[in-house]
């Protein structure tokens, strides 16, 4: 009897630490915009990126091995996909991301970031045939109109007349880069497990990024980072990749990745409020109207969601 009360009482409990670990994993991610900005000013595009995926690499391959007892070899047919994942969502990702940071407000590009799931949406619709209802297109119509907003800060009369500027353009890369790797990953993940994929892309991209770290002079002046750009790249590759990811996917094997998929909605959210106490960003009217409709456009489109296609970055 006792027993069974106790299996009782923890039952709960668990159900309980896993959207506490969702909630964690969602200011996590929008952390890392924060910790993003601050390293972006002292550290270049590429060196960021490769610190942030060395310091990841290592923990992922060894959260493999905790978790699944291995990291897989790849089959032939599987080195040019994962070749891919690390090429679009590691390499080119981050050095759009360390870029666009380096020019514009973390809460702006986070906003910006969020609308991955909307873009990942129609391209799924048009490559892999998948059905879109009046509800998905509603949230596609929100998202879209909330981004609209937040770019040209209220103003389309911004746009129209070419006030984005390089910073915009950059984080939009950043998007259509994850979108790649999204779509990317549909095929990968069929035969290998989400953890060993990105483990994979990881090692890759921190591969490809040391090379131009070399030119950029990263290896040569990491000596003179600020200690507080060290506890961003940390931040970044271990909170921001590592822990997030594997409590997002925890999330979505004990909960369903529809309802786990709803804390995405808070990534933007924890950015802009982070944003403004930590770095003293305005939220503005149009920041935040904007930020509403993108929560709510990605909230319509993820009602069902698939979890081969991760709909956020960060």
């Amino acid at each position: 009897m006792c027993c069974c009360l106790l299996v009782l009482s923890i039952r709960p409990f668990r159900r309980m630490m896993v959207y506490v670990k969702l909630i964690l994993t969602a200011v996590f991610w929008g952390g890392t915009f924060i910790a993003g900005r601050v390293v972006a000013k002292d550290v270049g595009p590429f060196s960021a990126a490769f610190f942030r995926f060395f310091i990841a690499s290592i923990f992922l391959v060894l959260f493999t091995f905790k978790i699944e007892g291995r990291l897989p070899v790849l089959r032939k047919r599987q080195i040019i996909p994962v070749f891919l994942l690390g090429m679009t969502g590691v390499f080119l990702y981050n050095v759009f991301f360390f870029k666009g940071l380096k020019i514009i407000h973390a809460g702006r590009a986070a906003v910006i970031i969020a609308g991955n799931p909307i873009f990942i949406t129609l391209l799924s619709a048009y490559f892999f045939k998948e059905k879109l209802n009046l509800i998905k297109i509603a949230g596609i119509l929100l998202s879209v109109s909330g981004a609209v907003i937040v770019i040209s800060k209220g103003s389309f009369h911004e746009i129209v007349t070419g006030g984005v500027g390089w910073g915009e353009i950059f984080i939009f890369g950043c998007v259509f880069s994850w979108v790649a790797y999204s779509l990317i990953g549909k095929a990968v993940m069929d035969g290998l497990s989400p953890l060993a994929a990105v483990s994979y892309s990881s090692i890759i991209g921190a591969f490809f990024l040391f090379f131009p770290t070399l030119f950029e002079g990263g290896l040569q002046n990491f000596r003179l980072y600020h200690p507080l750009d060290w506890v961003g790249l940390f931040y970044l590759g271990f909170f921001g990749t590592v822990i997030g990811f594997v409590w997002y996917y925890e999330g979505i094997k004990k909960i369903g990745p529809m309802k786990a998929s709803l804390f995405i909605n808070f990534v933007p959210i924890s950015a802009v409020v982070m944003a403004f106490f930590i770095l003293n960003e305005p939220i503005t009217p149009s920041l935040f109207i904007g930020t509403l409709l993108v929560c709510s456009g990605v909230y319509l489109t993820n009602k069902r969601f698939n979890p081969h296609l991760v709909g956020t970055a960060a």
